[in-house]
């Protein structure tokens, strides 16, 4: 099954610079880590914003759970880094209650 309404992926800005790619996120850091040895970093996040919305339109989901605020959707699927490297990342999607665009929630290899 399909990522519903994948072309209308939300991956916002704040997201990526100040999480993903961020060295100052207690939680994010080691995400950035990760990322920026692979070539991404936070003057490129559109690269890692187009990679991972390819992601969600063209790999299938491997799992969903409901919750309290909508639906969280689970895609798996490989990269090509801006380093040359082919990795595997794991992409965690939710379309909220009340709307339809999948918003990214987080990233991160498997």
């Amino acid at each position: 099954m399909e990522l519903p309404n994948a072309g209308s992926a939300i991956v916002t800005t704040d997201k990526l610079r100040a999480y993903l790619l961020s060295d100052a996120h207690p939680v994010g850091q080691y995400k950035a880590l990760f990322f920026k040895n692979l070539g991404y970093d936070e003057a490129d996040a559109d690269i890692l914003r187009q990679d991972l919305l390819n992601i969600a339109a063209e790999q299938e989901i491997s799992d969903s759970q409901q919750s309290a605020y909508g639906t969280k959707y689970i895609v798996d699927g490989p990269v090509r880094t801006p380093s040359g490297n082919e990795v595997s990342i794991r992409t965690v999607w939710i379309v909220e209650s009340g709307t339809s665009e999948p918003r990214l929630v987080t990233a991160y290899p498997i």
